[in-house]
């Protein structure tokens, strides 16, 4: 069993440690938007029912129009998640010499294999990093060899299969469209396959790759809706991939994996005008900047809905915070970053602003 990662969004631990009651917390340690949109009628059957089949089949056809993937019906799934712990089951590898008592452990963006066990397969996974942790646990809990590179040019002919974040988690990092096709095409010609995750996609859709997925056979994409719509408690993402990528996750999620009430408000807000939402987030992030440069704090990268600050005090500033009931990010593997969602409203920025303004430089 691989050692958990430490996300955001841990309110209770943080007042646990530094007081106050979790609703008194302002979180932000997410990169999920602040300002939950309103959520449409949902129809009594759906809280009744197990999700029919026309529910399932809406719901893809308003994602379909809305990523503007094309022919390709993008499955909704239980946060995306749930898909990539089942992304090892796409590729083949064999297992790792070594009994059941050997671990794999992962902190943050950082895999280590423990107990000198050693692959007996010559197949890799690549990891485009830091990133997501998740995607290195799950294929280091599966026992694949998981190479942590920082360029897309260290992609080889090695690697059965490659990820890439895109926006990235936590610098903001972007790869240029061909960039991603090149590559896709690369790994295809070795029989491999690059999974593109497009949770922070949202809020600049000229970024995303859905609209060419019907002729990059070897492409996964996966997009996260709760982040956008400040739905994360939903647990609602979707899979854009070939038709048997789908069904196989499909058929490893097991039946009725969506609850009809996401699947119906997926339909509803796909189908919406989702301008204001960009709008609003855009003013936030405005708003963000505004505190962080005016307390002298240089801003490193991000997107729409975080920011990433370097610092040498960065230890320093998260326990303040921490000491004022702010909780942002931090990073065990980069103790100069600090990464800060979106405050929800001007007087959240406020008090994020007194606060800092109160650290003793």
């Amino acid at each position: 069993m691989s050692a958990p990662i430490v996300h955001g969004g841990g309110i209770t631990a943080a007042a646990a440690t530094f007081g106050g009651r979790p609703e008194d917390w302002l979180d932000l340690s997410t990169g999920i938007n602040p300002c939950p949109v309103a959520l449409p009628d949902i129809p009594a059957r759906a809280w009744h029912r197990l999700p029919d089949r026309h529910l399932i089949d809406e719901a893809r056809r308003a994602a379909r129009d809305h990523y503007r993937s094309g022919e390709i019906l993008p499955l909704p799934v239980p946060g995306t998640q749930s898909v990539i712990q089942l992304l090892p089951r796409l590729v083949e590898a064999d297992r790792l010499v070594g009994g059941t008592d050997n671990s794999v452990a992962v902190t943050d963006n950082r895999v280590a294999v423990t107990d000198n066990r050693v692959a007996v397969t010559d197949e890799r996974i690549a990891v485009i990093s830091p990133t997501y942790g998740e995607y290195a646990r799950a294929f280091a809990s599966a026992g694949f060899a998981v190479d942590a590179v920082d360029d897309i040019a260290a992609i080889g002919a090695g690697h059965r299969l490659a990820v890439v974040v895109n926006p990235n988690n936590p610098d903001g990092l972007i790869w240029p469209a061909e960039t991603l096709i090149a590559l896709h095409d690369r790994m295809k010609a070795a029989d491999g396959l690059l999974v593109v995750d497009e949770a922070f996609g949202d809020t600049d859709p000229a970024l995303s790759l859905a609209s060419r997925a019907p002729q990059l056979s070897n492409l996964v994409i996966f997009r996260s809706f709760g982040k956008f719509f400040g739905l994360a408690g939903l647990r609602l993402g979707f899979a854009i991939a070939r038709s048997d990528i789908l069904a196989r996750f499909d058929d490893w999620l097991g039946p009725w994996a969506v609850s009809g009430p996401a699947l119906s408000i997926a339909d509803s807000l796909l189908r919406s005008d989702v301008s204001p939402i960009r709008g609003r987030i855009n003013e936030r992030c405005a708003g963000l900047h505004g505190v962080l440069t005016g307390a002298g704090l240089q801003l490193s990268g991000g997107t729409a809905l975080f920011t990433l600050v370097a610092d040498s005090r960065a230890g320093d500033i998260y326990t303040h915070l921490c000491r004022h009931h702010i909780l942002v990010r931090k990073f065990d593997y980069a103790p100069e970053w600090l990464r800060f969602g979106l405050p929800p409203d001007p007087a959240a920025d406020r008090r994020l602003g007194e606060a800092l303004q109160r650290f003793e430089r």
